[in-house]
């Protein structure tokens, strides 16, 4: 019978060999890159909400009343030294001013949206997956239900019935993210039921409403709280879908959607004027997007991307 060589133990320092210098230089670039897209987005957010909020204190253009705009020139190009820094549209109105204008609609849409469908599927969340059974089967359906209509359907068939002003179209896009939240909060009230500090409260004998409030809530408000600046890009996005289709705020009011719809007859000859609201409004969603992700990696590694 031929010898069998015995297999050679592996060292320690075969088991575990040292990476390539190289490699191990690279490893940090992607945080490197990550942290500097967050700090990037991060300006570009407080800029876009600092602009909107001393908007009305600045030396601007007119860019809202079209009467008093009647002495300055249309379609000027784009100029940084002059009164008129991105020049102005077909009416003569300042662009940047209305682009200023456009952040506090869709900042206010946006975060008001949020906070309406946080707040109702929130609510309904936490009841289906703390209380589980019919409760948990009844809003499942309402849930579904919302679920079912096309979004941008649903949306256009509220703003249609209800006027198109600032608090009908916020209650709109609101009731549009009630069923993401009403699932996301569901999903971690459900992980948190039984474990064991619910249970030593509820032995403690503290009410169904305590708990829910006092040890379940606080555990979601992480996650929620990530997946809000998502969904604030979504809602900024979905604003603007419908005021470039005429069924948001109305000009003259500027939106960064009526200012897209009102540029593109006049592309050809003067792409500034849908190129500059388009630019501004991904760059914000972008940046929202990079800020949501941002603290999904920080506070819930697990669902980072959701």
């Amino acid at each position: 019978m031929a010898d069998i060589a015995p297999t050679r133990p592996a060292t320690p320092d075969s088991a575990a060999a040292p990476a390539d210098p190289a490699a191990r230089r690279r490893r940090p670039r992607l945080p490197r890159l990550a942290g500097l897209g967050t700090a990037l987005a991060l300006a570009w957010t407080i800029l876009i909400v600092l602009g909107a909020l001393v908007v009305d204190f600045l030396p601007l253009g007119e860019a809202r009343d079209p009467s008093l705009s009647l002495t300055t020139a249309s379609t000027l190009p784009p100029d940084l030294f002059s009164a008129h820094p991105l020049g102005t549209d077909g009416q003569g109105l300042d662009i940047l001013g209305g682009l200023l204008y456009g952040a506090r609609v869709s900042l206010v849409v946006g975060i008001g949206g949020v906070l309406v469908g946080a707040l109702i599927g929130g609510a309904l969340g936490l009841v289906a997956g703390y209380r589980g059974g019919w409760t948990d089967r009844v809003v499942s359906i309402l849930t579904d239900t919302l679920l079912a209509f096309p979004s941008l359907i649903l949306l256009i068939a509220i703003v249609t019935v209800l006027d198109p002003t600032l608090p009908n179209v916020t209650l709109a896009l609101g009731i549009m993210v009630v069923p993401s939240y009403t699932r996301l909060v569901r999903a971690n009230a459900m992980g948190f039921a039984g474990r064991e500090f619910v249970t030593a409260a509820r032995s403690l004998g503290a009410g169904e409403l305590r708990i829910m409030l006092r040890e379940v809530t606080p555990n979601i408000v992480q996650p929620v709280f990530s997946y809000s600046f998502m969904l604030i890009a979504v809602l900024i996005v979905a604003e603007a879908s419908l005021s470039y289709l005429g069924l948001s705020i109305p000009r003259p009011e500027p939106t960064w959607g009526n200012m897209i719809s009102a540029g593109q007859s006049n592309f050809q000859r003067d792409p500034q004027l849908v190129g500059i609201p388009a630019f501004v409004l991904f760059l914000t969603v972008l940046s929202l997007n990079q800020l949501g992700e941002a603290a999904g990696r920080k506070w819930s590694p697990g669902t980072a991307k959701i």
